[in-house]
């Protein structure tokens, strides 16, 4: 099956939300003020109680109530708002997947994005693409699921979705794996273009020529979602680390398997907005 007939089955393809157009929208544009885009949030009702709810999570540790969508946006950034809304209006997109337990997915994106914006900050790329990335790489799982439903679910008896052979698998069952689903639905949906070659690129980024270097976070970030999901210990994780893509990134192993902090402790705050 080629990649374009699975985006033309008609279960497989959600639509983009107005509200993630505009945001995405917002991305490109320099004029775009915070009474404009609290005006647009304003208009969902469940959009503003969650952009203030992370506004007053203890994952900003504010010192202050924040109360208005306003004060929330001066608060969080653009960047920050835009990824949130995005965040949930593509759960609210995915109600029911076969064959996949969504709340653990959605805690499995959040953490490969909460690592992703960490690891971001110790090797100088931009967090918020990291964090964004982190969120969209994986939606090519549930298209799979949804599109091709018993390959898929033929597919999760052999090799869970969190495994580190998922990828080649689905390479060999499909003829693509999900990060190039995942990278073709942001395209059609037009995500940055940095953000859709770093998703791209992600499951194998040591194959590149010139390193993404978007690319190798997730892999990394991904990697370690994977190990939590899957409860792995330190012993099991020094194992099975991607050295070849830490020293891509010119970290050591240390950064990942002793100095990030755990991945519930970087989502924490962030938890209440998956479903």
């Amino acid at each position: 099956m080629k990649l374009n007939a699975l985006f033309n089955h008609e279960n497989a393809l959600p639509t983009s939300p107005q509200i993630i157009q505009e945001l995405i929208e917002s991305f490109r544009s320099e004029n775009i003020s915070i009474d404009e885009l609290a005006g647009k949030i304003a208009l969902n009702p469940v959009l503003s109680a969650n952009v203030l709810r992370l506004a007053n999570s203890p994952y900003y540790r504010v010192s202050r109530q924040i109360g208005s969508i306003k004060d929330a946006i001066a608060m969080l950034g653009f960047v920050t708002v835009r990824t949130l809304v995005i965040t949930c209006s593509l759960v609210s997109r995915f109600k029911t997947t076969p064959g996949i337990n969504l709340k653990q997915f959605w805690r499995y994106s959040l953490s490969t994005a909460v690592a992703g914006k960490w690891l971001a900050g110790k090797t100088g790329e931009e967090s918020e693409m990291a964090f964004t990335a982190g969120v969209v790489h994986g939606l090519g799982q549930l298209m799979l699921h949804l599109g091709l439903p018993e390959q898929s679910t033929t597919l999760d008896k052999i090799v869970s979705i969190y495994s580190e052979n998922r990828l080649q698998m689905e390479q060999d069952v499909f003829g693509f794996n999900h990060a190039d689903v995942s990278a073709e639905l942001v395209a059609r949906w037009k995500f940055p273009d940095p953000l859709v070659a770093a998703i791209r690129a992600y499951s194998r980024p040591f194959e590149a020529n010139d390193l993404n270097r978007q690319a190798a976070i997730l892999y990394l970030a991904s990697w370690l979602a994977r190990m939590d999901e899957l409860a792995c210990d330190r012993a099991a994780r020094q194992a099975a680390l991607p050295t070849h893509v830490v020293e891509l990134l010119a970290l050591t192993p240390a950064v990942l398997l002793d100095e990030i902090p755990t991945l519930s402790e970087l989502r924490a705050g962030l938890e209440d907005l998956m479903p």
